[in-house]
């Protein structure tokens, strides 16, 4: 028998915490490693191949430090670099049941079951808006669906800075609401297209109408590894099971510290680990 190991989730800084929190909260019992790349964060303004090229050397070090399933709990990465690492690089990393997945499919093959006009809202960085990901992938599953898409560069800063609860966030957080809604008054779902967006979602709801759908990621993504798991055991049996949890990031632990609980609703530890430059 294979030698078990957690489940790594990755992203380009804090925002996959939010996703961690959803795993740890629906499925306690599996061990998690998570890695943020803080140091190069943020990662939605960067190029495609850059952002292939930190995703990859990140999900190379999880599975180096004994992970069978990576969990890119990043928009961008997702959008950017998810397809190529499991089409072109994962078949030649040696082990053929380790698997990376994606938050960008989860959300997508769930979204026609929330909108009745059969136009949805996109609210995501540069990098994910660009990209083209959610027009794209919505369209294979639902492509009645008209799909708009906004994106908010200036809402990860916000959060990371400490104001997504301060009065300067209401300005921005209506500037690109007004953006997306200007596009099609029919919209009447919302999918929040970056994992940094949930701590906004206060705000967000009193600007939009109250029947207005909000999808925010961790729920959705979290409902889906645990369907994932289900039809893939050899995969799951691979997985330890002691509700441990592990943090590391490119960036000086204290840093990391300082933020992360913010994003995880609760104090955490973190160990340094240096993925290049």
């Amino acid at each position: 028998m294979q030698q078990q190991g957690p489940i790594g989730v990755f992203d380009s800084g804090y925002g996959g915490l939010t996703v961690l929190k959803e795993f740890v909260r629906q499925l306690p019992a599996y061990d998690y490693l998570y890695l943020g790349d803080n140091a190069r964060a943020p990662y939605g303004g960067r190029s495609f191949e850059t952002v292939y090229h930190y995703t990859l050397e990140c999900v190379r070090h999880l599975f180096d430090m004994g992970c069978p399933l990576v969990i890119v709990a990043c928009n961008t990465s997702s959008a950017k670099a998810l397809r190529t690492i499991q089409q072109s690089d994962l078949p030649l990393m040696g082990d053929p049941l380790r698997r990376v997945l994606g938050v960008i499919r989860p959300t997508t093959e769930i979204v026609g079951q929330y909108s009745l006009t059969r136009e949805v809202g996109i609210l995501g960085t540069v990098g994910t808006v660009t990209s083209e990901s959610y027009p794209i992938e919505i369209a294979k599953f639902f492509p009645d669906i008209r799909v708009y898409q906004q994106a908010c560069p200036l809402w990860v800063p916000l959060v990371e800075n400490g104001e997504a609860d301060g009065p300067g966030a209401d300005y921005f957080i209506s500037k690109y609401l007004d953006a997306i809604l200007a596009q099609s008054p029919r919209i009447d779902t919302l999918v929040l297209g970056c994992t940094h967006y949930p701590l906004l979602v206060d705000k967000i709801r009193a600007y939009v109408s109250p029947s207005m759908r909000i999808l925010s990621q961790g729920e959705i993504v979290a409902r889906s590894l645990a369907d994932y798991l289900i039809r893939h055991p050899s995969l799951e049996a691979r997985l330890s099971r002691t509700g441990r949890l592990s943090f590391y990031t490119t960036e000086t632990p204290a840093s990391f510290e300082r933020l992360a609980g913010i994003f995880f609703e609760h104090a955490l530890k973190a160990n340094h680990l240096d993925v290049g430059v």
